[in-house]
Order: structure tokens, then sequence, then C-alpha cells
């Protein structure tokens, strides 16, 4: 036990010699170019120290508790005795692995749901937008576009098929997507893909996928332990944006079949549609 609290403390100290360079570019521009004193110095202060300790105390956290989880995770869900019983002497197929997608599935989902910069960016939209986007709706098609992908990314680990193949044609999707899509969208799909590979989940998934790749035979931890992330930041996008396209296919099925008085008041009313649109 002692051991942690001396390991936080080597954590501590390394941060702040991470976190000195950003302070000193943040107050350099404010007293050099700027020319201007800080206001409410003290209280930023006090956040800075807060940023340290709680940058500390997590950093010391994933490595006493979630890297290893994931690690022992990936392990009691590929064992052997686990997934054939008895007859361990066989060779096991894909598909015996569905615990381990389940899981995956889960996690990824979970993970998501709980990350505080998805969070904040859900908010922001919901602000902009006037309450046209959800920010549980933009939470939960996040959410589900990370779930898939880290599914889709252990199965990738499980049968040994090359990355590349996913990732292109997740691209070429995505491409496809963008051109059918609402503006008023896109750039937030894009932006999703990267606030979901943030504190909470990489984590995780990095050490399930390096767990992975180091007990199921025939894998090779370097090759096909990372790529994962790769998977939580694409197939974000791909579900934002079918969100966005299937809320704008449902909306325009609404003004269809509203009477045409209704359907002219909706056009004429911008604040009226954008809360119909919310309340999908």
């Amino acid at each position: 036990m002692t051991h942690i609290f001396v390991d936080l403390v080597y954590v501590i100290l390394d941060t702040v010699w991470d976190v000195l360079p950003i302070a000193s570019i943040i107050f350099g521009f404010q007293f050099l170019i700027l020319r201007k004193p800080i206001p409410n110095l003290k209280r930023i202060l006090t956040g800075f120290l807060l940023v340290l300790l709680g940058l500390g105390f997590f950093l010391e956290g994933l490595q006493a508790a979630l890297f290893p989880l994931g690690k022992l995770m990936a392990y009691q869900l590929t064992n052997r005795e686990f997934i054939a019983g008895e007859d361990t002497d066989r060779v096991l197929q894909w598909w015996e692995y569905y615990w381990v997608y389940l899981f995956a599935f889960a996690i990824g989902f979970a993970t998501t749901i709980a990350e505080p910069s998805l969070l904040a960016v859900a908010i922001k939209a919901n602000e902009v937008s006037a309450g046209a986007i959800g920010t549980w709706g933009l939470r939960i098609a996040v959410a589900i576009g990370v779930a898939i992908g880290i599914g889709l990314g252990v199965f990738r680990i499980v049968t040994g098929t090359p990355l590349y193949w996913y990732i292109i044609s997740g691209y070429v999707l995505v491409l496809i997507q963008t051109m059918f899509a609402p503006r008023m969208i896109i750039a937030l799909a894009y932006d999703s893909g990267g606030v979901t590979t943030s504190t909470v989940t990489v984590p995780l998934v990095a050490a399930l996928g390096l767990g992975l790749a180091s007990t199921v035979p025939g894998r090779n931890p370097l090759l096909d332990g990372f790529g994962l992330i790769a998977f939580a930041s694409l197939f974000p996008i791909m579900s934002v944006l079918g969100y966005a396209q299937l809320s704008a296919w449902r909306n325009r099925s609404n003004r269809k079949s509203a009477t045409p008085g209704e359907s002219n008041q909706i056009k004429s009313n911008p604040i009226k549609s954008n809360q119909i649109k919310s309340n999908q």
C-alpha cells in the first residue's frame, strides 16, 4: 500500500513538469503579449493546483486499477476453460468468443456515457442549437457508435484480419454519409469521434486490446493489440451522422403527414421546428 503513495508523489511531480509548458504559454501571452493582469489570479492558481492533483491521482489510478482490470477481464473472457469448458484441446472458433464481443460492446457504451468531454460537447451543442440537438440524444448516438466500433475491433483481434480493411471501408462510408447528412451536424459528428477517446474510454479500451492480443492464440500485442482507439474514433462519426439523417427523415415524414396549415405554420416558425427536432 505504501508504494502506491510513493508512486503517486512521483506521478504528481511528473505531471507538474508536463503542465508547466502549458502554464508558461498561457501566462506568457497574458503578461508579455496582451500586457494585462490575470483576473481572479488566486482562483486560477487554485484551479491549476487541483488539475495537477487530479491528473496525478487519475494517472496513478490507471496504473493501479484500470489497466490491470482491463487485462484481467481480457484474460478471463478468453480463457479456454471458460469458453470451451472441459474440451480445452480443440481449436476455438471466432464465434465462440461471443462473451468478449458482448463485454466490449457494453464497456464501450458505458465508458462513453461517462466521458466528461463528451458531456461538455453535448451541452454546448444543445445550447448553440437552441435545443435542436438533444444532450442525451447525442450522447447515446455517440455511445452506440463507440460500442459497435470496439465490438468490431475486438472481432478483428480475435480473427486476426487486417486493420486497414475496416478503417478504409469505414471512412468511405463516412464520406458517403457526409454528402447526404444535414450541414448543421457534420462538424459536430466529426468532433464527436475525437471527444470519445479521452480520460475514461482510452485506458480501459487500450488495456482490453492489449490483453486480448496477449491471450488469444496466434496474436501479437504489438501488431494486433492496438487499433481499438481508431475504431472508437471512427464509428461515432457514422452513428451521429446516421442519427442526424434519421432525425431529418422523421422530420420530413412528420411534415408530410401534417395538414397543410400545420405544415406551413411549422415552416414559418423556426423555433417550433427546432422544438420538434429536439423532441425527436
